[in-house]
């Protein structure tokens, strides 16, 4: 005959430091748990006794030490904990740098790589990484085409100065030349168009995780919720990474939360030029994201409505959007679920993040617009 012991779970009162609960921190609370409760309750459940009747058949017997009534002892009172709710922008600020942080360490990486564009979308993200594993553990890379401008250069180095990281220099001018003399012959009589520009992203995401493989280091791609529902990205180039930072976080809450970081250290970490200047890709000459795209004040509640808020056509209409754009916008998000397929995984902010909410076919062969 089998025997085991079985030994009834006990408390002990215990005393905790009075101080105010942390919001989106690690943090340890204490807290009685009723296990007599817990132990009449599962009396009650079938598969419980159903174990138990096959334990009895295999000629298992329990022996049942004597319970102690622990909730009957008097014990000290715990201070009551106050709670102070950070406000919308400090709160998800706050579950950006956790998740990184977390993912990372878990992860057993002791440092990550960012490509610093000069752009609004690195600069945060550059930002959590620092907040979340300190200025030793960030590497930002800089690689400027004949496309860049000098100031998303100079603003990638102010920075890597103001935020105390690490910054990269690797010019891709004569890498890019080398692939379009290489392809040169495939490429004759056809002329320039998103190739070439997707040449020069591929290449940036070929050298981060180069450097990536050299050093162990985890790549941070920089891409937003907003780009990444319509695909406004390039497979194997600037979606090439371990973790996506901004993934679930739309292109007009990046501005937010930028600000907010300015605020909160009260000063311009993130400098006042990244703000103003319009968004680009910088891929090819005076090249705009709204030269693809509708402007991100009207993209993105159009992209909050479908994609978290499950809207239609016509409803989303009625909040004031034209149907031809509405049905361009949605045609772009299920097209595309084939590169959110493949990108890495991000901090979940919004009530329906990109992936496991929002599982798609991938391909499909009817249309309803």
């Amino acid at each position: 005959m089998n025997w085991f012991l079985t030994v009834e779970a006990c408390h002990r009162p215990k005393r905790r430091i009075d101080r105010s609960r942390k919001t989106i921190e690690e943090d340890l609370v204490l807290a009685d748990l009723d296990m007599e409760s817990v132990f009449r309750m599962r009396l009650h459940d079938p598969r419980i006794r159903k174990e138990k009747h096959a334990e009895e058949e295999k000629g298992i017997r329990k022996i049942e030490l004597p319970r102690q009534n622990h909730y009957a002892m008097e014990k000290p009172s715990l201070p009551k904990r106050e709670s102070k709710p950070l406000d919308r922008l400090a709160e998800i600020y706050s579950a950006l740098v956790l998740g990184t942080g977390d993912y990372i360490r878990k992860n057993g990486f002791q440092r990550v790589l960012i490509g610093l564009s000069g752009g609004i979308d690195s600069a945060l993200t550059a930002a959590v990484a620092v907040d979340a594993l300190g200025k030793k553990g960030v590497v930002g890379v800089t690689m400027p085409s004949q496309y860049s401008s000098r100031g998303s250069v100079e603003d990638s180095e102010l920075l890597a100065k103001n935020l105390g990281i690490r910054l990269i220099n690797i010019p891709i001018t004569e890498i890019f030349q080398a692939y379009l003399k290489t392809l040169s012959p495939s490429f004759k009589g056809f002329k320039p168009n998103v190739t070439e520009e997707n040449i020069q992203a591929r290449i940036r995401g070929n050298i981060l995780m180069a450097l990536s493989n050299k050093f162990g280091w985890l790549v941070l791609t920089t891409g937003n919720k907003s780009e990444m529902s319509v695909g406004y990205c390039t497979l194997y180039g600037d979606m090439a990474g371990g973790y996506a930072v901004l993934k679930d976080v739309p292109k007009t809450l990046v501005y937010e939360l930028t600000k907010l970081k300015n605020k909160k250290e009260k000063r311009n970490i993130i400098p006042k030029r990244v703000f103003i200047k319009p968004p680009s890709a910088e891929l090819r000459l005076n090249q705009k994201d709204e030269d693809s795209l509708p402007p991100y004040p009207i993209l993105d509640p159009i992209l909050q409505a479908y994609v978290e808020e499950d809207k239609g056509v016509e409803d989303i209409a009625k909040m004031g959007f034209k149907e031809r754009l509405i049905k361009e916008v949605i045609q772009m998000v299920d097209r595309n679920e084939y590169k959110r397929r493949q990108s890495p995984p991000g901090v979940k902010i919004t009530h329906r993040a990109l992936g496991k909410d929002r599982r798609l076919p991938v391909t499909n062969k009817y249309r309803n617009l």
